[in-house]
């Protein structure tokens, strides 16, 4: 099928490039990432619940993703008229209003070019015979680099915090030089990155608790 990829697609790989039409006119991935941070984020089907109810959520959050200068951009395995009339709901059902472009994929283009298929759920297809797409997320930065990729089957719904929090820890660290630990929060402490020496990290960061010679923790200050 066109737009299947000769490499996988691996964290620190660059993201595909291609061009497609959106709900905002035709566009160019690389062009549309600019030297932005970008969220790219599947979905099955217009007009099914769990998807409706994210679209929502994620509108919803439109100002989060303005804050960290990170552009959002969605999918769905239909064409323009579905999604323009599927907006209509989503703004109705999620009391919001959806500024960020959906990409037209009924041929799958995308999908296959990004690996958004369930090999399991091959059941879940369209009139056309074709499958539908998984709920895919990824993460690019500037670079045009896959920082982290998710993939959640259909009948489960995405977690917006997670989204965010993810996009912070991935510009702390570029930011700081840091790693984050479990179920880190902007303000909590962070991980001094073993390859950093205590006696730099102090120069660096101030002061330093050590738990082991490799998990040593630190507060950031702005």
């Amino acid at each position: 099928m066109a737009g299947e990829r000769a490499a996988p697609l691996r964290l620190g790989s660059v993201a595909p490039n291609f061009k497609a039409q959106t709900t905002q006119g035709e566009i160019d991935f690389h062009e549309f990432i600019g030297d932005k941070w970008t969220v790219l984020f599947s979905h099955p089907a217009d007009f099914t619940p769990v998807c409706t109810t994210e679209l929502g959520a994620f509108a919803r959050l439109q100002g989060e993703f303005d804050k960290r200068d990170v552009k959002m951009i969605g999918l769905s395995a239909n064409d323009l008229n579905s999604h323009d009339d599927w907006i209509k709901d989503i703004n109705e059902v999620g009391s919001t209003q959806v500024q960020f472009p959906i990409i037209a994929d009924a041929d799958r283009k995308v999908a296959y070019l990004f690996d958004m298929i369930d090999q399991q759920d091959l059941t879940n297809i369209d009139e056309k015979g074709l499958p539908l797409t998984i709920r895919s997320v990824f993460i690019i930065d500037p670079a045009k680099k896959i920082r982290l990729i998710m993939a959640y089957p259909a009948s489960t719904g995405r977690n917006t915090a997670e989204v965010l929090r993810v996009i912070d820890s991935l510009q702390t660290g570029d930011k700081r030089g840091v790693t984050t630990p479990i179920n880190w929060l902007p303000n909590d402490d962070v991980i001094v990155p073993p390859t950093v020496s205590t006696e730099d990290a102090k120069k660096k960061f101030g002061e330093i608790r050590e738990v082991k010679p490799y998990l040593r923790f630190t507060t950031l200050k702005e």
